[in-house]
């Protein structure tokens, strides 16, 4: 008989534990997205899922352990739980839908953009994970660039030197989109930078 998952602070959940960790999570993205991480205080989240402040701490024992676990499914929501899936599998038109996706989604793209912002500044409790998924994305850009593209792009451009280019161009809109909505299309926009590349190699 398969046991339940156990959290990172050894405590084990079944399935009624992994649904209110869930409402944990995205009561934290609300607050986050209001406050910032450095305004955000245990107390604020645990009042929206209806827990004391010792009750959330079961599931959450620090509040750095639960913006670490925000972040991270952030990001298993954006590949259906296979973060790895991305630069093995994936082609530019999963980059296109995750885009439209985000547009539905401002709260979260809110909370990532402010966290993001906010890692870089003297021991953020976010600064390594963002560290290491940088890294990580410009490795998975770099392989959907060279599975649609070979390794030069018409430009002249490398994988290589195009993936930094791809991530900066979806996080940017992404924050000129949170700025002014009704100005910035984020699937419009990602399509038509994509259009610069130039001609695929398997078109």
């Amino acid at each position: 008989m398969s046991s339940a998952p156990i959290s990172s602070n050894g405590v084990r959940h079944g399935a009624r534990g992994r649904a209110r960790r869930e409402e944990i999570l995205r009561a934290a993205i609300e607050v986050i997205a209001e406050r910032g991480f450095r305004g955000s205080s245990i107390a604020a989240v645990a009042e929206k899922v209806g827990l004391t402040q010792q009750g959330l701490l079961h599931y959450f024992p620090t509040k750095d352990e639960l913006l670490i676990a925000v972040l991270r499914q952030r990001d298993e929501w954006d590949t259906g739980d296979e973060p790895e899936s991305v630069g093995r599998d994936w082609a530019m038109a999963n980059l296109e839908t995750l885009m439209e996706a985000n547009a539905a989604r401002p709260e979260l793209i809110r909370t990532f953009s402010a966290l993001l912002g906010e890692s870089v500044t003297e021991d953020h409790p976010a600064s390594a994970y963002f560290h290491d998924r940088y890294r990580g994305t410009r490795e998975d850009m770099e392989a959907i660039v060279r599975r649609e593209w070979g390794e030069r792009l018409p430009s002249g451009l490398t994988a290589a030197e195009a993936a930094p280019l791809l991530v900066a161009v979806m996080d940017g809109l992404q924050f000129q989109w949170l700025h002014e909505p009704e100005a910035v299309d984020l699937a419009a926009s990602f399509r038509a930078f994509v259009s610069l590349l130039g001609v695929r190699a398997a078109e």
